[in-house]
C-alpha cells in the first residue's frame, strides 16, 4: 500500500508564496482560483514590541487529503473521490457545483467555487494538469497526481527555495516523511475532527 503524505517545516517556511504561484501556473488556475494559500499569524503578539522582536510565523494551506474524507462520503456523483495512495481528488466534469464537500469540509477555504467562466490573463494554457476548468464547479489541491503519475514531485515541492516541503510514502517506514515524523515534533489541524489529515506541521 501507499500513503503520500506532504510535510510542511514551518521553521523553514519563509512565506515567500512560491508555492502558492507555481501551483496556480502548474495546473492553469483560472484569475482569482488559487489551490494554495499562505496564512500569516504574527508569531510575537500585538505587534507594538522592538523592531528586532518582531517575528511572522506562517501556515501554508490547502486541501488536506482526508483519510476518512467526508467530502467523499457526501458528494452524489462520486466527483470527490480517493485514489488507492490516499489522494483525494476532484473530477470537474462530474461536479454539479451543490457544494456539500464545503459545507462539510472542516478546513475553511481550501476548496474554491467557479460560480462564473473561467478567465485568464494569458492567452494560452501554463502548465501540465490536463484537467479542464469549468463554470459552476468545486476544485482543490490534488497533490499534482499528474505529476506523480509521471514519476515527479509535486510542484510545491519541487520549487519551494527554503525546502520546507517534504512529501513521500508514509507507508515506507525508510521514506523520509516516515523518518521526519518520527524523529520531528509536529502537528496536524484539526484533529479532533477524526478525519485524518495527510498534511504534517514540523514545528
Amino acid at each position: 500500500m501507499t500513503r503520500y503524505v506532504m510535510i510542511i517545516d514551518l521553521t523553514l517556511c519563509a512565506g515567500c508564496e512560491t508555492c502558492a504561484v507555481a501551483c496556480k501556473q502548474e495546473n492553469n488556475l483560472p484569475d482569482g482560483v488559487w489551490w494554495t494559500q499562505l496564512i500569516t499569524v504574527e508569531a510575537n503578539g500585538n505587534g507594538f514590541g522592538p523592531v528586532n522582536e518582531m517575528r511572522l510565523d506562517y501556515l501554508p494551506l490547502s486541501c488536506q487529503h482526508c483519510m476518512d474524507a467526508p467530502c467523499v462520503e457526501v458528494c452524489p456523483t462520486s466527483a470527490a473521490f480517493r485514489r488507492k495512495d490516499g489522494i483525494i481528488m476532484q473530477d470537474p466534469s462530474l461536479c454539479i457545483g451543490c457544494r456539500y464537500c464545503m459545507a462539510v469540509c472542516p478546513y475553511t477555504g481550501v476548496r474554491v467555487f467557479s460560480s462564473s467562466k473561467p478567465a485568464y490573463i494569458s492567452p494560452f494554457p501554463t502548465g501540465s494538469n490536463p484537467i479542464v476548468h469549468r463554470s459552476h464547479t468545486v476544485e482543490k489541491c490534488t497533490f499534482c497526481a499528474h505529476r506523480l503519475d509521471r514519476g515527479k514531485l509535486p510542484v510545491c515541492v519541487e520549487t519551494c527555495p527554503m525546502k520546507a516541503r517534504i512529501f513521500g510514502d508514509l507507508d515506507d517506514p525508510n521514506s523520509e516523511v516516515s523518518q521526519r515524523l518520527r524523529d520531528t515534533p509536529h502537528f496536524q489541524l484539526l484533529v479532533e475532527k477524526g478525519t485524518m489529515p495527510s498534511v504534517f506541521y514540523l514545528v
